[in-house]
């Protein structure tokens, strides 16, 4: 896939603005200059069509027909956007893969993956970044209806439980973000606006993140809540002649893995631009050449969790037996960060480098 192709995720409860966000996506991005392609909700189009989980003989022999398309359909929209000249491709996927394991039992998702000669991490991490829309049966009840999607039929209380399984299925992915209704409609839309042009770093990728010294947290807990998932990470810093951090990261688990390429400048204590690239199997190990001996690898476990709509990453490192980091990004310094009574902050760390994950590659702690 080409460089220049940005593939995200819009995926969300019944009812979360999905299709207001896409009509607002096209015009503001066409104006930053992207070439904005999008792919449409897979389920609507075969319940529409009369493929559906009532009329197919089980829901998993559905689930294997949306998901096949669903992977068929973003196929097709990357090589055609390959052929594009534009110099910045945005792929939109009204949901992705992932959502469908939130209307299916764990052992059917796992069943038909096997069955397609997929797995969850690849089919996750395949996207560049999710942003989820909550379901307006959540804070927004007065505004929740089924009336604009025929394909839709869940009550209130049905798409509360839908959300929160979809965020759920999508925890553990490297940038989601969750848009929750603290605000109203308009402001909500503006929120995702806002979000996306942030990751895709315009008119600069500034990331903005705060960083926490926790107590060694209860990994057996995290381990159980839906709302958390390991992730198993090794990151090697690169040597580099002009003062950029740059490093390669293996990041997934039960044995799948994809990699990634990372060039950080930092700006300040809270901010730095942030440049990352997807790399193959073969050119991340080609990169490992170019390792800097002055630095350890970094080995560490990592539970992503989705606490209030914000999303953590806890790093948990075999080094350390009393204590951990937890991340999070914010869309601006300001924002007020609330922690699960679960996660014993000791204090704020962002602006020591003593904390820095290449401060901990260049030390024995």
């Amino acid at each position: 896939m080409s460089r220049n192709i940005i593939k995200i995720v819009i995926t969300g409860g019944p009812c979360g603005g999905k299709s207001t966000a896409m009509s607002r996506m096209q015009t503001h991005f066409t104006d930053l200059g992207y070439r904005v392609l999008f792919v449409s909700e897979t389920a609507t189009e075969l319940i529409k069509g009369g493929v559906a989980p009532w009329t197919c003989r089980t829901n998993a022999d559905y689930q294997m027909c949306q998901i096949s398309l669903q992977i068929e359909k973003e196929r097709i929209f990357e090589k055609a956007g390959m052929t594009m000249p534009d110099e910045k491709v945005m792929i939109v996927c009204d949901r992705g893969v992932l959502d469908n394991k939130a209307y299916m039992k764990s052992d059917e998702f796992y069943n038909v993956l096997s069955e397609l000669g997929e797995n969850e991490v690849e089919l996750r991490d395949n996207y560049d970044a999710v942003f989820h829309l909550v379901t307006a049966a959540k804070g927004a009840e007065e505004f929740y209806t089924t009336a604009n999607n025929t394909a839709r039929t869940e009550t209130p209380e049905q798409a509360a439980v839908i959300d929160d399984k979809i965020i759920s299925a999508w925890t553990g992915h490297p940038h989601l973000r969750v848009i929750d209704n603290d605000t109203d409609f308009e402001g909500k839309i503006h929120k995702l606006l806002h979000e996306i042009t942030t990751f895709l770093g315009e008119p600069e990728p500034f990331e903005t993140e705060r960083k926490f010294l926790i107590e060694y947290p209860d990994t057996a807990f995290l381990s159980t809540l839906d709302n958390c998932k390991r992730v198993e990470i090794i990151q090697t810093y690169l040597n580099s002649d002009d003062g950029s951090e740059v490093r390669v990261r293996q990041r997934g688990s039960d044995g799948h893995y994809i990699y990634f390429k990372t060039i950080k400048r930092r700006i300040s204590g809270l901010k730095c631009i942030e440049i990352e690239e997807r790399l193959s199997k073969d050119e991340y190990l080609q990169l490992l050449m170019n390792a800097d001996t002055t630095k350890r690898q970094i080995r560490k476990d990592r539970y992503c969790l989705t606490y209030k709509n914000q999303y953590f990453e806890i790093d948990v490192y075999p080094f350390w037996q009393d204590k951990a980091i937890a991340e999070i990004e914010l869309s601006n310094e300001d924002a007020e960060i609330v922690f699960p009574d679960y996660v014993k902050v000791i204090k704020e760390v962002t602006d020591d480098l003593n904390f820095k994950n290449s401060a901990l590659a260049s030390v024995n702690v």
